[in-house]
């Protein structure tokens, strides 16, 4: 009798350790991914952002062996998108998608975001990095940054700059402008870039910030000119445009970027192995030269590097805010 009680309990103590195993995070990271992947993308379709993260999540797809399904979650500059991702399960099997809305509209708007982009997501992956582009349309009374400084500073109120939404990372280089020259530019908010683009090229307003890939179709039909670049070095696609600090203003560099990141507490095992993953698709050609025809430079690393990215943006964004006394409603 004894014997058999003894034999009972051992087995009951076997299945309650298998159990618990196939419970646990490091026996989900073995037989992850086993399921489809969702990727919010917390912005348009067709949008830059989008066609990046379609781009990446095909060849992902590949890699993982499992369907990686770009959902679209739109609304509040990017924040819906993200609340979703930081309230699902931390699994590895929703990922988001993120650009640099993700810590400008977190800094400057922190009662609309209603996240934290250091606290509330686990870094998987930073993909690419690259600068804006200060244009304005060809008939503008300004020809060059320095012009368009003097003529700000002659005519405050007067130059109007449009934006992709308040918080946005156009619109706070807009405040990071104004703050390190003393001028006074009048900011114009818009439900995206294209139709602040689009009022640009007619003339409405006189100036605003893009991406190279989205705004080198207009430079090159004449519609618009380049001013400066806001990386810290020329592009090999417009190697004539200087950069901010070559155009006399300094400490107004500003970066775009795209990158991966999971709901806080995912395994770090799976982090880990998305990761690698990511520095795999890096390291093709495809996905380089895709890259650079967007201007923008590859930036493989483990997800470290997107950690202390992702904190050095968000804090840097907030010490703006609170030096430009912005408010934003």
């Amino acid at each position: 009798m004894g014997s058999l009680r003894s034999r009972l309990i051992a087995f009951s103590a076997l299945v309650a350790v298998a159990v618990i195993g196939a419970l646990s995070p490091t026996a989900h990271a073995q037989n992850y991914p086993d399921k489809p992947i969702k990727l919010i993308v917390p912005f348009a379709a067709g949008a830059g952002t989008d066609a990046v993260a379609r781009f990446v999540a095909q060849r992902l797809e590949v890699a993982l062996k499992q369907p990686v399904v770009v959902e679209n979650k739109v609304g509040a500059s990017g924040a819906i998108g993200t609340q979703e991702v930081a309230r699902a399960a931390p699994d590895g099997y929703t990922l988001l998608f993120v650009a640099s809305p993700f810590t400008t509209v977190a800094a400057a708007t922190p009662q609309i975001a209603n996240y934290d982009p250091v606290k509330q997501f686990a870094p998987v992956a930073l993909i690419a990095v690259g600068p804006l582009v200060w244009i304005t349309h060809a008939q503008a009374p300004f020809a060059s940054m320095k012009e368009m400084v003097g003529y700000a500073k002659a005519n405050p109120g007067k130059v109007s700059y449009g934006s992709a939404g308040a918080g946005g990372v156009n619109h706070l280089a807009l405040e990071l402008f104004m703050l390190k020259t003393g001028t006074e530019l009048l900011h114009v908010p818009y439900k995206g870039i294209a139709p602040a683009t689009t009022d640009l090229l007619g003339g409405s307003i006189h100036t605003l910030t893009g991406t190279i890939p989205a705004v080198l179709p207009h430079l090159k039909s004449g519609k618009a000119r380049a001013l400066a670049l806001t990386g810290d070095k020329r592009s090999p696609l417009m190697p004539e445009v200087p950069t901010t600090r070559e155009a006399g203003v300094n400490g107004a560099e500003v970066w775009n970027y795209w990158g991966i990141v999971a709901p806080t507490g995912t395994p770090p095992a799976v982090v880990a192995l998305l990761n690698a993953e990511v520095q795999k698709l890096l390291a093709r050609k495809d996905v380089q030269e895709r890259m650079a025809s967007d201007g923008v430079e590859l930036a493989p690393g483990d997800s470290e590097r997107l950690a202390q990215f992702i904190a050095n943006d968000f804090n840097g964004w907030k010490k703006l805010v609170t030096d430009a006394k912005l408010k934003i409603d």
